[in-house]
C-alpha cells in the first residue's frame, strides 16, 4: 500500500485507487477490454486475486481506523466489470458494509477498462505496450478502429470525480478500477495539483486545462499499479 505524495485543496473528498485482483484474463494473458465482454461472469477473479482483494480490504481498513473515519464516510465506486465488482464486493465484505444494497457502492460506467480497440480484444495482453508506446508520442491519438485515447480516458474520468464531488463532500472513497484507467486518474490529479494557471474553480475545466502531452504521456512509467495494489492519490 502506497499513500499520497501530493495533497490537494481542490477536492472535497480524499481518493484512493485500488487495481483489481489477479484475474482469470490475467492469467491467461488476454486483452479483455470491452463492456461486453468485461461484464461475463466467465471472467472473475482467480483464488489469488480473491486474497488480494481481501488484502487491500484489510490494509484499508487499518487506515480508516488510524485516522478515526466512521465506516458511513466511505464510498467505494467501481467499474461494471466482472473482475472489478468482485473486488469491490471482497472490499465491502472485508468492511462489513452492505455491498448490493448499500449506497455506500456503486458501479461506476466511467471507471470502466480503457477500450484498446477490437482488433486488441482477446489478443495476448503483451500488445498493450505498443499502446502505451502511442501514448508516450501523442496521448491525444486514438487506437486503430474506434479505441480510446489516454486523452478520451481522463476527460471521462474527470467526468466522474465531478459527480464524485458534487455528491459527496468530507467522504473517503475508493475507486476500484483497471490499470490504464487508474493510471491516467493519477496522471490527472497530479497534474490538477501542479496547476498554475487560472481555473474557474470547476473539476472538469481544470481537468480540460491539464490534458497535456506532459500530464498524460508517462502515465505508465509514473503510475503503473499491480493486481490488488492500493494506494492514496488524494
Amino acid at each position: 500500500m502506497a499513500t499520497a505524495s501530493f495533497v490537494s485543496s481542490v477536492l472535497g473528498n480524499t481518493y484512493w485507487v485500488l487495481r483489481h485482483g489477479k484475474s482469470i484474463p490475467n492469467e491467461k494473458g488476454i486483452i479483455i477490454s470491452t463492456m461486453e465482454n468485461g461484464v461475463l461472469p466467465e471472467y472473475p477473479l482467480t483464488a489469488e486475486g480473491i486474497n488480494q482483494a481481501k488484502l487491500a480490504g484489510e490494509l484499508f481498513q487499518v487506515w480508516l481506523k488510524k485516522h478515526n473515519i466512521p465506516i458511513e464516510n466511505v464510498r467505494i465506486f467501481y467499474s461494471p466489470f466482472s473482475r472489478t465488482k468482485q473486488t469491490a464486493e471482497v472490499v465491502a465484505s472485508v468492511l462489513n458494509i452492505p455491498f448490493e444494497s448499500s449506497p455506500q457502492c456503486k458501479a461506476v460506467v466511467e471507471f470502466r477498462e480503457r477500450f484498446f480497440g477490437p482488433s486488441f480484444e482477446f489478443k495476448d495482453h503483451n500488445n498493450i505496450a505498443d499502446i502505451w508506446d502511442q501514448d508516450e508520442k501523442d496521448p491525444f491519438l486514438r487506437p486503430e478502429e474506434g479505441g480510446e485515447s489516454a486523452a478520451d480516458v481522463a476527460s471521462r474520468l474527470g467526468d466522474a470525480v465531478e459527480t464524485m464531488e458534487k455528491e459527496l463532500h468530507g467522504c473517503v472513497v475508493m475507486v476500484v478500477s483497471h490499470g490504464d484507467p487508474l493510471q491516467i486518474l493519477q496522471a490527472v490529479l497530479h497534474g490538477i495539483n501542479e496547476y498554475k494557471g487560472p481555473a474557474d474553480g470547476n473539476f472538469k475545466s481544470r481537468v480540460e486545462a491539464i490534458k497535456t502531452h506532459s500530464t498524460l504521456s508517462h502515465h505508465r512509467q509514473k503510475f503503473a499499479l499491480l493486481n490488488g495494489e492500493l494506494r492514496q492519490v488524494m
